[in-house]
């Protein structure tokens, strides 16, 4: 915060651009009550755990609705898109009570060599702390698109899912042959935004000065990523409940954690360095949020329409536009078929085109009125059933006089 603000004083183009052009959000610290307790410990690695949790004893990264759960089960009951969304996925009702436990079912300890197999356990339910309530409403309070949560212990970045989802809920598909830095594991459930979650990682961990040297190995184990410095969190850490899901599946906002390093506490002596170990990646990440395409949908009077969905072709996870109408979608360079849709609108189609210098695409829709809505009322009051067609010269039976007053 201190350097955006005095490289925006001095003139830095780059940092006046980026500060001019983006509504930044900084949150210092999520677990303010680990961070002291951690602290007064030091900065020796063997305490890197020590402020994980809160003084309540929640891990509030997993502390959230499991919501990648119930969207699969929807998906296995072919539910999805039609009676269950693919995007904004609703907050179950019992976790929003003040008394809400969360239990995510199972949890993760231990991989067998051959089989490349989880061992899961029943994880205990535990109540959904105060902190986690507060991030919840501010995320949806505000239109987010891109996000980072920083943390430490290890050294590079994760992305969406961190769900490991169980062998039997995989939908049927024919195989396909892996890139070389894929890993043969049946249980990892890929975003439909997996590109590009790959590329935001890649964009971070491709400016930081140490990240892909992971010739060495990870912090604590071997390194995960493939000398590439990120990872998909499930087949780093499967986790259900993560913020990163959550964000994902329940805002517009693609979310990612970012490890800065093994050392949760470096030395004063140490951290201008790591400073510059991460400065350009920082940069670099945010200005990511100004690729892909960005618009206003408004209807044919100018006037902005609120919570209509852009529905990307290809892409199975659709946005909302924000309260003014306006919306933003961060997407790797291409061509896209996009289409903007809305209660009682009729849809509008265009082609957008994304490149690779930064600066999204300006892609603005205007919607006409449907009479979807006066007909869906009329087939209502008449019982959903079919309209019988007046033929002229016919003479109307006392029901359908009865039926057209209705309608009138």
């Amino acid at each position: 915060m201190q350097f955006l603000c005095k490289e925006y004083q001095d003139g830095n183009p780059r940092v006046r651009s980026l500060v001019t052009e983006t509504r930044i959000h900084l949150v210092p610290s999520l677990n303010p009550d680990g961070y002291e307790l951690a602290r007064e410990a030091g900065s020796e690695l063997g305490n890197w755990a020590l402020g994980h949790w809160t003084e309540e004893g929640y891990d509030l990264f997993e502390n959230f609705p499991d919501l990648a759960s119930a969207l699969w089960a929807a998906e296995e009951r072919k539910l999805v898109p039609h009676k269950f969304p693919n995007h904004h996925v609703p907050i179950p009702e019992h976790y929003l009570a003040e008394d809400a436990t969360v239990s995510h079912g199972t949890r993760h300890v231990g991989r067998a060599v051959m089989g490349r197999r989880h061992l899961m356990l029943p994880c205990p339910p535990w109540q959904v702390a105060v902190e986690t309530r507060a991030v919840m409403a501010w995320m949806d309070k505000n239109p987010f698109v891109l996000g980072a949560n920083l943390q430490g212990g290890e050294k590079l970045v994760s992305y969406p899912f961190d769900t490991a989802r169980p062998v039997s809920e995989m939908p049927a598909a024919a195989p396909r042959p892996l890139d070389d830095y894929e890993d043969d594991n049946p249980e990892l459930q890929e975003t439909p935004d997996h590109a590009i979650f790959r590329w935001l990682a890649i964009s971070y961990a491709s400016a930081h000065l140490t990240m892909t040297e992971t010739f060495r190995g990870g912090c604590h184990t071997q390194d995960m990523t493939n000398a590439m410095g990120i990872v998909q969190g499930a087949k780093w850490h499967p986790r259900a409940g993560s913020m990163n899901d959550f964000s994902y599946l329940h805002t517009n906002c693609l979310e990612l954690s970012i490890y800065l390093g093994c050392d949760k506490f470096p030395h004063e002596s140490e951290l201008q360095q790591e400073w510059e170990n991460n400065k350009e990646s920082l940069l670099t990440f945010m200005e990511q949020v100004h690729r892909g395409i960005k618009g206003l949908v408004t209807d044919q009077q100018g006037e902005p329409i609120a919570n209509a969905t852009i529905v990307v072709g290809g892409i199975n996870h659709n946005i909302k536009t924000a309260s003014g109408g306006d919306y933003w979608r961060i997407l790797n360079p291409g061509e896209y078929r996009v289409s903007a849709r809305a209660e009682g609108y009729n849809p509008s189609i265009k082609t957008c085109s994304v490149f690779y210098d930064i600066g999204a695409t300006q892609c603005n829709f205007v919607l006409s009125r449907s009479n979807w809505k006066r007909i869906r009322e009329i087939m209502a009051m008449n019982g959903n059933r079919p309209i019988r067609r007046i033929v002229p010269g016919r003479p109307m039976t006392p029901r359908e006089r009865m039926r057209l007053r209705m309608r009138l």
